[in-house]
């Protein structure tokens, strides 16, 4: 008889209340006490930041000659790190069952605590190996989401979260963070557009389809006012999705001159993870 792990465990709890999790994070806004609770538990020291999907993305980043699309940011953060775990299915799109996206493209953990991952949850892989989910992923359309996710670290039952660098390949209508507007901000506010991104909208070229407005953005950032569609960049986290759904090149997504330095000085941050 197989035995049953944790893991197992916290995968089928984790399956029959995915759906619970609107209500679930909803609560944050209502109660101060529920709100440290769960912050605690589950998102205590996070730092989450969202890359964009290159797919539909035509302008690159510049500075002295080089030149490199946002994902690349992740594959520089995969190529320092030895320790490499591919997991074997996405638990979001798994979970809810979705029709939309690949069930078989999950996550990436990396640092050295992903070797303490469960097998039947993932498997060891090299950097060429990741490198090429990583464009697995943007291929089929799949936004990302790179940084320490106290939440991995508890439902596998692994230690020390400090160890554990989390890559997800979300899709607008399966991913965790769809939560992002039902959390209290004290919460919401630990997932953070990469500085210098900003998305754009050129009105001249929308044609009022309203695909963008189809469960696209996992933040609601994008909504429709006085028969125009209108984008909150306070609530835009620039993950990319609504360019890709946009046949008529009226979203795009523009970078600042600050980014380079942005970028490095958080991949900087996040490599911290390999002198554990």
């Amino acid at each position: 008889m197989k035995k049953i792990s944790f893991a197992d465990i916290s995968i089928f709890i984790l399956k029959y209340i995915f759906n619970w999790r609107f209500w679930i994070a909803g609560i944050t806004k209502k109660s101060k006490a529920y709100k440290k609770l769960v912050d605690k538990i589950l998102f205590e020291d996070d730092e989450i930041v969202v890359i964009p999907n290159t797919i539909n993305i035509n302008q690159k980043i510049e500075s002295e000659g080089s030149e490199f699309l946002p994902t690349d940011v992740i594959k520089e953060v995969i190529k320092r790190t030895d320790d490499i775990v591919i997991m074997d299915s996405c638990l979001c799109r798994t979970s809810n069952n979705c029709q939309d996206y690949p069930h078989d493209i999950g996550c990436i953990f990396l640092g050295p605590t992903s070797q303490k991952i469960p097998e039947n949850i993932g498997k060891k892989a090299t950097v060429e190996e990741a490198l090429a989910h990583v464009d697995e992923a943007d291929a089929a359309g799949l936004s990302h989401i790179i940084g320490r996710n106290k939440i991995d670290t508890v439902w596998m039952n692994i230690r020390p979260g400090k160890g554990l660098l989390t890559i997800c390949h979300c899709c607008p209508c399966c991913c965790l963070w769809k939560v992002y507007p039902n959390l209290h901000e004290d919460i919401s506010g630990k997932l953070e557009k990469l500085e210098g991104i900003d998305v754009k909208l050129q009105e001249d070229n929308c044609k009022l389809c309203k695909k963008c407005l189809d469960e696209v953005c996992m933040f609601d950032a994008i909504s429709l006012k006085d028969n125009k569609i209108t984008i909150d960049q306070d609530i835009c986290r620039g993950c990319g999705l609504c360019v890709n759904a946009c046949k008529f090149d009226a979203i795009s997504i523009e970078y600042s001159d600050e980014t380079i330095d942005n970028v490095v000085n958080r991949m900087d941050n996040l490599i911290e993870i390999k002198e554990l």
